[in-house]
């Protein structure tokens, strides 16, 4: 697809998504306590969408990822949280 084809298709959607975004942002900042490791992830994803290069979805998904290569011996909770604290909580 050329690029007019692209936006024809996908432009709408993407726009309702970042609306959704600024709703949230909007939010957070509203709301009163600090802003944990989630809030910090999110804003670094974010800053991966104004870099240049055809993969901002990696690098996004790699802003909430856990970058350590060893498994941890067990989890601290039931669920997943979606991002992981620069700085983790030793135990």
């Amino acid at each position: 697809m050329d690029r007019p084809q692209v936006l024809d298709l996908y432009f709408v959607d993407a726009r309702a998504r970042l609306i959704d975004i600024a709703a949230f942002l909007d939010r957070l900042e509203r709301a009163g306590g600090d802003e944990d490791f989630r809030a910090e992830a999110f804003r670094r994803a974010l800053k991966e969408l104004e870099k240049p290069g055809a993969d901002r979805a990696r690098r996004v998904l790699l802003a909430f990822s856990d970058p350590t290569p060893d498994p941890i011996a067990q989890s601290p909770g039931k669920s997943a949280c979606g991002a992981f604290p620069l700085d983790p909580p030793q135990s």
